[in-house]
């Protein structure tokens, strides 16, 4: 006898169908690379660099750096081409844009979800801690170059170089998206450094096609009223 599904069991099954069927140069509901304000970001980038897949990511970092403002946006399934309308962006959206333009240009891109202590951004929020979720679930991109996938981390070089900038404190006015350009974002405390964060991640959840599957799967990390709530406030409030 077969037994019935819980309804979480059945949303569960659905994304994994769905994830299956979506590959690292798909166009999602977030990554909507083919609106035309991503197309123009991509051509942009294009011209401005004609050599290898790496560098035109580097490129098209250091764009969407110059034209996203930061801020603290708490949707993190908004679409691409709006978060580009709004010339406005949290650091998983601006991340966003970074893997539509590279699908757009034909470089296949992936996320790692890693559920984060919400004490990583106590100093960001100092008179805000109580606010902070305990967990925070962080999409962080990779990308297909050659045959090898290179997380958002190393696109400017290897961790054990970036590691001479500094580690990232998350304070002051500089980002994880801002953050990967001058040191390393270290996740997995490979560098024994300032720059381990290894000690924030509570959890690997593993490897999605797209942060549209790690949503569906795991959820963000405020509930749709609070989010809405809060994003009205936040989303204007400069990084």
């Amino acid at each position: 006898m077969k037994l019935a599904r819980s309804p979480v069991q059945c949303r569960r099954a659905a994304a994994v169908h769905q994830e299956m069927g979506e590959s690292g140069l798909a166009a999602t509901p977030i990554l909507d690379w083919r609106h035309p304000r991503v197309l123009k970001l991509a051509s942009e980038a294009r011209r401005e660099n004609t050599g290898a897949d790496r560098d035109l990511l580097v490129t098209a970092h250091r764009l969407i750096a110059a034209r996203v403002r930061p801020v603290y946006a708490m949707n993190d399934t908004q679409p691409v081409s709006r978060t580009l309308l709004l010339e406005r962006g949290s650091c998983s959206q601006r991340l966003a844009i970074l893997e539509a333009v590279g699908r757009t240009c034909g470089i296949a891109s992936r996320v790692r979800g890693l559920l984060v202590d919400g004490h990583f951004w106590h100093p960001r929020f100092p008179r805000l801690q109580a606010l902070i979720p305990h967990q925070i679930v962080l999409a962080w991109p990779e990308f297909l170059l050659g045959d090898q996938w290179v997380p958002v981390s190393e696109l400017y070089g290897d961790l054990s170089t970036l590691q001479e900038g500094g580690g990232f404190t998350n304070a002051g006015g500089e980002t994880l998206f801002d953050a990967v350009a001058c040191t390393a974002v270290d996740w997995d405390g490979v560098t024994c450094s300032s720059c381990d964060l290894s000690g924030y991640v509570l959890s690997d959840l593993g490897y999605f096609s797209s942060r549209d599957a790690l949503f569906r799967t795991h959820g963000q990390t405020l509930r749709l009223p609070v989010r809405i709530i809060a994003d009205l406030v936040m989303s204007r409030r400069a990084a």
